[in-house]
């Protein structure tokens, strides 16, 4: 289902959910009074929901951040492998042709196959490890002359750039299995909302109509940042708009 139109139904829920609410207390629960504590519940509103959004706001600010790191990772990643090649390229053969084909078979690998791993939360399988192992064992079998100072320069730096490419890979990986909030930093979000919005049923002094509005813009609102929420908790997901645009840049470049 389109993601506007996900979003759109659960902020509709919640807009039910709040008139209903807002209905029931103006029209089964007692008005008497209630004007009067405006400013006692005003406090206690305040406080709750100043609460809840320093932690939506947080939870979010910390969501984006793991996108741009992801997205950060990703393109030194890519960046690596295509630095390990070009340094294996003055390597003697056979070491030379079996790092750039392995570079060029490791990007495909995680764009046609890793990538939509990542996007469908699942575990990412695959020969890419494999492939990693193959070129450090071909880099390290290349046989330099100890006199050219400039070849064994080149070795060093694409062993350098293998080490930072398997960090970079790790990291990765290990994003996209340690995704996602906790069920008890859910469970606080969405009591935190619930309560946030019944409070703001303890104002009094409005009309009807107009009571059910404030409570169920308040409501779609908060509902509205939860499904944000729930939306990046995948760096990878199609809804944070992380490709593989670096590795399809990095297969470009090794040709």
């Amino acid at each position: 289902m389109n993601v506007y139109v996900t979003g759109l139904l659960w902020v509709a829920g919640a807009v039910a959910l709040g008139a209903g609410i807002a209905f029931l207390v103006r029209r089964i629960g007692l008005d008497e009074g209630r004007p009067d504590n405006n400013e006692a519940a005003g406090q206690v509103f305040t406080i709750v929901g100043g609460l809840q959004a320093v932690l939506v706001s947080f939870v979010l600010i910390s969501l984006f951040d793991g996108v741009t790191q992801a997205g950060e990772d990703a393109s030194g990643e890519a960046h690596s492998l295509v630095a390990m090649a070009w340094a294996a390229d003055a390597l003697p053969e056979p070491a030379r042709s079996e790092v750039l084909r392995l570079s060029r078979e490791y990007a495909d690998t995680v764009i046609d196959r890793e990538w939509p791993q990542l996007q469908a939360e699942q575990e990412v399988t695959g020969p890419g490890w494999t492939q990693l192992d193959r070129m450090r064992v071909a880099i390290a079998d290349a046989r330099i002359d100890t006199g050219d100072e400039w070849e064994s320069g080149r070795k060093a730096e694409a062993q350098t750039q293998l080490v930072t490419l398997y960090e970079q890979r790790e990291a990765r990986v290990a994003e996209s299995a340690d995704r996602g909030l906790g069920p008890v930093v859910w469970f606080v979000l969405a009591l935190g909302g619930f309560i946030t919005v019944v409070l703001s049923n303890l104002f009094g002094g409005t009309r009807l109509w107009t009571h059910m509005i404030l409570v169920t813009t308040l409501a779609g609102m908060i509902m509205l940042l939860l499904f944000a929420i729930y939306q990046l908790q995948n760096p990878f997901g199609d809804d944070a708009k992380l490709g593989p645009d670096a590795f399809e840049l990095a297969r470009e470049r090794l040709g």
